[in-house]
């Protein structure tokens, strides 16, 4: 039973945000710079942002020469450039909001490494420059194997490395911290533990802790929800992915620094003061990780083990510190859903991946979905 107070001050507001992810607190923070005397609250089912915005490896990235080709296949040399835009636009949006020394961010640039069986990717590489050059007036992608001695690969593996010298990395804890730090500062209310059980015109019911049931009212809804949106939108059209990711402990020689990429995008790894992050080879069984369900699939584990030891470092002197897992979400193609489900209802999910890149510009553009005819 609510108080007169709670019931004043807990039961309505302009804007309800489901789902307390980099898109969700993206969508709150834009709506509040959009509309600072509105009210907004953000509901999360779980202690903290769940799916993968706090799971993820920290990459600060836009899209690989042999992801990128992947893409004109699927949809085209346009949809592919407005992709790979939106993704720099979200990276420079979220640098701007946040500062790049709050969110660790360091531009130590990206790299593939390219097997022989992926060496036809060279022949396109003057053509990606070219189309990306309108946009970043320079040559986004640099054939570098000269580093691949100093960086220690597997050269029997690894024939070549592509260079990116716009990307970066960052730490993903401090960077979800800052967006709730930014949106509280906003006036945003966050609700944790809060999971939403249905939306249905402008009313959302949550299941509190203790089993209370708990209805809001909003004059506007957005889901953000990634992964977990077919309990609340079942007909959009998206597939979960589980990504598992592993860090070591300290390594007495790292040999190299920076964000790499293999196996079309599939495996990728970083440095992490002295450490390696590597997660992926979810190609190594796509049936089992198209789930909604957190846990390790052990297939999966062992198989980077495997490529950390054999490709990465060429040797096992390296001890896991830990193993985790996140839910991404895909669909046919990678360009995310942001569109309208109703006249009380909008949607930015399916991040493909991407959600680092995508997540504050996903958030900007609901927000003006939101807003456009208040």
């Amino acid at each position: 039973m609510l108080s007169f107070w709670e019931k004043k001050e807990y039961t309505h507001y302009d804007y309800a945000v489901i789902g307390a992810g980099i898109t969700g607190l993206s969508t709150a923070i834009s709506l509040k710079e959009m509309r600072p005397t509105a009210s907004v609250v953000v509901l999360e089912r779980g202690f903290m942002p769940t799916g993968a915005s706090t799971k993820n490896a920290g990459f600060a990235c836009f899209g690989s020469l042999t992801e990128l080709m992947t893409d004109i296949d699927a949809m085209g040399e346009e949809a592919m450039l407005q992709l790979v835009m939106d993704r720099w636009q979200g990276l420079q949006l979220l640098r701007s909001r946040l500062g790049d020394a709050t969110i660790d961010l360091q531009l130590k640039g990206g790299y593939e490494l390219i097997s022989n069986d992926r060496k036809d990717c060279l022949d396109h590489l003057g053509r990606m420059n070219e189309l990306l050059k309108g946009h970043f007036e320079q040559d986004v992608f640099q054939l570098r194997d000269d580093l691949l001695p100093q960086f220690g690969f597997n050269r029997d593996q690894i024939h070549h490395l592509i260079l990116n010298p716009l990307e970066g990395q960052i730490d993903t804890g401090k960077m979800m911290k800052a967006l709730q730090a930014k949106a509280a500062n906003l006036g945003v209310e966050l609700i944790l533990n809060a999971p939403v059980e249905s939306t249905e015109k402008g009313r959302v019911v949550t299941q509190l802790a203790g089993g209370a049931v708990h209805t809001l009212s909003a004059d506007q809804i957005a889901v953000c929800t990634n992964a977990f949106t077919k309990k609340l939108l079942p007909e959009l059209p998206l597939t979960p992915g589980r990504g598992i990711v592993l860090v070591t402990k300290p390594l007495d020689h790292l040999p190299f620094e920076g964000t790499f990429h293999m196996n079309e995008g599939y495996d990728y790894f970083r440095d992490f003061y002295g450490r390696i992050i590597y997660g992926g080879s979810r190609d190594v069984d796509f049936a089992n990780e198209s789930t909604t369900e957190f846990g390790i699939n052990e297939t999966i584990l062992e198989e980077l083990k495997r490529r950390l030891t054999t490709t990465i470092l060429g040797h096992d002197k390296y001890e896991i510190d830990h193993v985790w897992s996140g839910i991404m979400a895909f669909g046919e193609d990678k360009r995310p859903v942001v569109k309208r489900i109703d006249e009380y209802t909008v949607a930015g999910v399916r991040l493909g991946g991407m959600g680092v890149a995508l997540g504050s510009l996903v958030g900007q553009k609901l927000a003006e979905l939101l807003t456009a005819d208040a």
